[in-house]
């Protein structure tokens, strides 16, 4: 039996991670699979020496707008990459696909839907798109990983303060059912398969008001599998202690 483990890090600029040396622990870490979310640089722009370790294979997909979004995928294990481009439409750069053995691992920094009216209208379409793309691949027989900052906090359970944000994007109750609709559609929520209902466990967490410290955040990161690999998960975790971005880590260990 083997055991892989997944890290998935929205690190809000990975020049700015790199200024903190603040991925310098995945030298220290057995990490099979590193997602990272809104890495805000072209592939040229990653300075060397974020880690040590010299991965064999790295997929990067940047916007097309400058400084924004973008996600990097490392790993040593050989697959075959690509970009999912017609659930990504606007060419922001949210998504890793990476294929390898029998499973389809996705690297996504789900859209944001604060700014306004049609970015919110954007994410809902952009979560639909992405449903049915994972869902055609398991009709095909493919076992699937999700990983990455789906902007949303499913439960109440899931954020400090659920009764002032129900009107916020990123508590919306359309947002909130589209994952009720991920689980119903076989898909797992791992954390909460390994932690139940543990409270107070957030991966994001504002810059203002000592949020991190007072710990007023959001479980916003998420690992999610087909339930076809239920068997599989031996841990799930939120590395809480990792800083130097707004939101911190999230770990899964599968074992095959």
């Amino acid at each position: 039996m083997a055991k892989l483990t997944f890290i998935s890090w929205n690190v809000n600029g990975i020049r700015a991670v790199d200024k903190k040396d603040a991925l310098k622990w995945v030298d220290e870490e057995t990490v099979d699979f590193l997602g990272l979310q809104e890495i805000k640089a072209e592939a040229d722009q990653i300075p060397e020496g974020i880690f040590e370790r010299d991965y064999k294979f790295q997929s990067i997909n940047s916007s097309s707008k400058k400084g924004q979004s973008g996600v990097a995928l490392y790993t040593d294990i050989k697959g075959d990459a690509s970009s999912c481009d017609h659930v990504d439409i606007l060419d922001e750069g949210r998504i890793n696909e990476y294929h390898f053995e029998n499973i389809a691992y996705f690297n996504v920094y789900f859209p944001n839907g604060q700014r306004n009216e049609e970015r919110l209208e954007y994410k809902m379409s952009f979560y639909e798109s992405f449903l049915d793309h994972i869902l055609d691949l398991r009709k095909q027989g493919k076992s699937i990983v999700v990983c990455g900052d789906v902007n949303t906090a499913h439960y109440p359970i899931d954020l400090a303060r659920p009764k002032a944000n129900e009107k916020t994007s990123g508590f919306l109750p359309m947002e909130r059912e589209w994952q009720d609709k991920l689980l119903s559609c076989g898909f797992i929520d791992t954390f909460r398969h390994v932690h139940g209902d543990i409270e107070d466990r957030y991966s994001w967490w504002s810059y203002r008001a000592g949020a991190r410290g007072n710990n007023v955040g959001w479980r916003i990161d998420y690992f999610y599998v087909s339930d076809d690999l239920k068997d599989k998960i031996v841990d799930a975790d939120i590395l809480d202690q990792v800083m130097g971005s707004d939101h911190c880590p999230v770990k899964l260990v599968l074992e095959f």
